[in-house]
């Protein structure tokens, strides 16, 4: 995702609504800043103008549900962070067909209990289990 500076070009901290272009001028990111700091939702864009991810910040702290896409507009991943940015529950990463790559929880930032592969098309590769540390 594109890098987002909290800081305008003045040295100022960012507040408000905010918007970023890519140099053939279509969106980058759209969001909102509260001194200086990610606030709220947040969508980003890949250059040809999908929808790339799509989430909330708190405190310039990425929070809650995200989904990220991939250019033919199929998801790539989908997870939650925690209220202090790590992730949490659970979470789906795709094929670029669509399917299924693998699924499984995540516990303050760690991969737990029993995660899934998948194989391309849809079918079960196997099953690792993960311990948090």
């Amino acid at each position: 995702m594109k890098a987002v500076s909290g800081v305008d070009e003045h040295g100022q901290p960012r507040h408000g609504t905010h918007q970023e272009r890519f140099k053939n001028g279509n969106l980058a990111c759209e969001g909102e800043f509260e001194q200086g700091r990610k606030t709220g939702p947040w969508t980003y864009y890949l250059a040809n103008g999908a929808v790339k991810a799509v989430g909330s910040y708190r405190d310039d702290t990425m929070v809650g549900d995200w989904r990220w896409y991939r250019e033919n507009g199929e998801f790539m991943q989908t997870g939650s962070f925690s209220t202090e940015g790590e992730k949490q529950g659970l979470w789906r990463r795709y094929h670029p067909n669509g399917n299924l790559m693998d699924e499984g929880h995540f516990e303050r930032g760690q991969k737990a209990g029993a995660w899934t592969n998948y194989d391309e098309r849809g079918v079960v590769k196997g099953t690792k289990k993960h311990s948090p540390t």
